[in-house]
């Protein structure tokens, strides 16, 4: 009898059960066994069995309407160490897995080519591409599962956090997840219509300065009390915490890193320290402002998934089971124009570093000119002409000649 595997590696995200109760029924129906492992790499490397459990229809038929995860997820790298890599084969071969199914981002993905190529073509592995970060080099316009979901939810915050702005008159900086790209933030920014967004693809820089993100806030800030608005609500992707100039972080030595070597970016207080850099130079010029923090993102994780991921992953799912039968390894599972479309693992490594190539926001795009366009950002006609020039340095409290070199560095 064939039997699937099913694990799911790195964070949640909307639409896991979807994925697994949809292979699991159409791996059962076409007369295979299918095997659910908890805790993704976890317990192979350690060739574990007893976290293994064996999944029947009747018990995953409802999965895909709930968050989470039923076979919950871990960060766990076989790729750290070469015995662990044996360790997971092995553990596979003792429980007669044949096919294999990964749930993951970028670092599962990578990890599940290496079992791949470890068993040279005997053990047939797939994988489903599953972050809320975007961030996997799927084709242009194809989401990862669980984005969706996610923006939705990262939408709503952000809505309730600028009618809490505007009714109480003060600013929010929200830091939203996604790692290295601002795919979550922009989605979520522009939708909800807050008043600027900020997100590492728009620096060229390798290194930000943290001077550059926050003179930025500052003069958004400035330009709506042109208006005589005191408030709004800046979004700034957590990617920007990654890529601050290491002079900024200097203390932070030791910011905690996953398994796979990333900074933790929820453990780099990035909305504390531009909300106390802004309030610092605003406050210096006796410009006085309430402005709060909110980090957006595990709240988001485990969410229900909407129409869009429960149909998607559905589809992923099964997709995957036939792929597998197909003869189909090595490969991770897309969705375009509604049919199953494997790409080659090859296909997607980064030639430099021997990983899965991240996804970032093309600001080439009009999507992208349309979101800059629609937000309140100081832009060099501001400083260029004299009549608004005027206006900037008023309310900043500064003169035409010390405003337009102040503000020089936020353009």
């Amino acid at each position: 009898m064939t039997t699937f595997g099913i694990l799911v590696g790195g964070g949640p995200a909307p639409g896991i059960n979807g994925v697994v109760g949809a292979a699991t029924i159409a791996a059962v129906r076409r007369g295979g066994r299918v095997l659910g492992i908890a805790d993704g790499f976890e317990w192979l490397m350690q060739e574990e069995t007893r976290h293994v459990r064996e999944l029947k229809i009747s018990e995953v038929s409802r999965i895909h309407l709930l968050g989470g995860s039923i076979l919950r997820t871990s960060r766990a790298n076989p790729m750290k160490n070469p015995a662990h890599l044996d360790s997971v084969v092995t553990t596979l071969d003792k429980l007669g897995i044949d096919n294999l199914i990964t749930i993951g981002g970028d670092d599962t993905a990578t990890s599940a080519r290496a079992v791949s190529e470890r068993t040279a073509g005997r053990l047939k592995v797939v994988h489903v591409p599953k972050t809320i970060d975007n961030d996997l080099p799927l084709p242009h316009g194809i989401p990862t599962f669980g984005f969706e979901t996610a923006r939705e939810h990262a939408t709503h915050v952000i809505t309730r956090l600028m009618e809490d702005a505007r009714t109480t008159q003060r600013w929010y900086f929200a830091v939203v997840m996604g790692r290295n790209a601002g795919h979550l933030a922009l989605g979520a920014g522009k939708a909800a219509g807050a008043t600027l967004t900020l997100i590492p693809e728009d620096f060229s820089e390798e290194r930000i300065p943290l001077q550059r993100v926050v003179r930025i806030l500052e003069g958004a800030v400035v330009k709506r009390l042109v208006h005589r608005r005191a408030h709004g609500v800046a979004v700034i992707a957590e990617g920007i915490g990654e890529r601050l100039d290491t002079a900024d972080l200097e203390g932070m030595e030791d910011v905690e890193r996953d398994e796979h070597g990333h900074i933790r970016l929820a453990e780099v207080p990035l909305g504390k320290l531009v909300r106390d850099g802004v309030r610092a130079a605003l406050g210096g010029r006796g410009i006085s402002l309430t402005i709060g923090e909110k980090n957006v993102g595990y709240e988001l994780r485990c969410a229900a998934p909407n129409a869009f991921d429960l149909d998607y992953t559905r589809d992923l799912g099964s997709g995957a089971v036939w792929a597998l039968l197909e003869g189909f390894s090595g490969v991770l599972i897309t969705r375009q124009n509604g049919a199953i479309v494997p790409l080659a693992f090859a296909d997607l490594e980064d030639p430099e570093s021997g990983r899965t190539r991240v996804r970032l926001v093309d600001t080439s795009t009009q999507s992208h000119a349309s979101a800059w366009v629609l937000q309140v950002r100081l832009e060099p006609s501001d400083l260029e002409d004299p009549a608004q020039l005027a206006q900037i340095a008023a309310a900043a409290k500064l003169s035409p000649e010390q405003a337009k070199e102040y503000f020089s560095i936020a353009l």
